[in-house]
């Protein structure tokens, strides 16, 4: 009978840990990982931050988003700029054009659209009103609010709690970047740059681009 309870007492624990280690996975937040994705913490080689090779004939301080190929660039001039992976819109969330930082952000709080509530109420996913910032915010450690003509876009630069999106077509439009990349984004931009995003439309005009790869000096000696 001992014996009996020392097993029965051993699957109790056992589960109970079971219990413990669901509960403890990533929360996958309504913003807009696709269902389904298996997430990981691996980010592809490639979306690493890297110094590169640019040339384009946008000025120095000028954001550049591919979305075609999940890159974003800063230019630096003397044909130079330093590249970051990203996560762009899912197909029907693509867009383009020519925008601006017109407010920043450490650390965001989220306020859901409204069609964006809707459309995830329909879906089982009841969003908050108002989401504080923190690390558990879909927008993680910095915001880039992106806007034309002195008007909210709506859509922006910013952090993910989320690093397994990057490199896919993952969100409702706006533009995601790992938490390193997007605090090393934003320490080196200000209200007023100018963002340039290539993508479905082509409203962007004409923006001319070539990532020529990885500036190997100056990535292993700096300057």
């Amino acid at each position: 009978m001992k014996q009996f309870f020392r097993l029965a007492a051993a699957a109790a624990v056992a589960l109970s840990c079971t219990v413990v280690t669901v509960s403890a996975e990533p929360v996958m937040t309504a913003t807009d990982a696709v269902r389904g994705v298996k997430q990981t913490r691996e980010i592809k080689p490639q979306f690493r931050k890297r110094v590169v090779r640019l040339a384009t004939s946008e000025k120095p301080g000028t954001i550049i988003v591919d979305t075609n190929n999940k890159f974003l660039y800063l230019v630096e001039g003397n044909n130079r700029a330093t590249r970051y992976g990203i996560g762009v819109g899912r197909d029907g969330f693509g867009w383009s054009g020519v925008v601006t930082v017109g407010r920043m952000a450490e650390w965001p709080s989220w306020t859901p659209p409204a069609e964006m509530r809707a459309r995830e109420a329909r879906e089982g996913h009841n969003l908050p009103a108002v989401q504080p910032g923190g690390p558990d915010n879909p927008l993680g450690a910095r915001a880039m609010y992106l806007y034309k003509g002195g008007r909210d876009t709506i859509f922006r630069i910013h952090g993910t709690n989320q690093p397994w999106t990057i490199g896919l077509n993952m969100s409702s439009g706006c533009i995601r970047m790992m938490n390193n990349d997007v605090s090393h984004l934003y320490s080196r931009v200000s209200v007023g740059t100018k963002v340039i995003v290539v993508g479905p439309g082509n409203k962007q005009g004409n923006v001319a681009f070539q990532d020529k790869g990885i500036d190997i000096l100056r990535t292993m000696f700096g300057g």
